[in-house]
């Protein structure tokens, strides 16, 4: 079964993302912020990250690079999930290793389409 690593501090998006993910066979494990998805991602080495850009502690893109610069987790794709739809912000996001970028509200049939993929790679 493939596992995906879902980050983000608001429970209400965490809930309605892991029971859509759910839905779709993945298994989902979650994190509320930068620091414990770097630590998960290590112990846990999912097949894929959802990460939110921002949050308290770590942000998104810090634990991106740090998940990207270690070389037991450099491997795990990661989409950076942003309710900023600017090119600016998904340059960043790019620039500090996420393979993809969608933005929220969460458009479930366009995720899912980079989810798959991604994982085709």
């Amino acid at each position: 079964m493939i596992t995906i690593l879902l980050v983000d501090d608001d429970n209400l998006n965490r809930d309605m993302l892991t029971q859509h993910l759910k839905r779709k066979n993945y298994a989902v494990i979650t994190a509320v912020n930068g620091s414990e998805a770097v630590e998960i991602a290590e112990k846990e080495l999912p097949n894929l990250i959802l990460m939110d850009m921002n949050m308290p502690m770590m942000d998104g893109l810090e634990a991106t690079r740090q998940i990207k610069k270690n070389p037991l987790t450099a491997h795990i794709p990661i989409i950076i999930l942003s309710g900023h739809d600017m090119p600016s912000y998904v340059a960043q996001a790019i620039a500090g290793g996420s393979d993809d970028y969608d933005t929220k509200p969460v458009n479930f049939e366009r995720l899912f389409g980079k989810i798959q993929a991604i994982l085709k790679k």
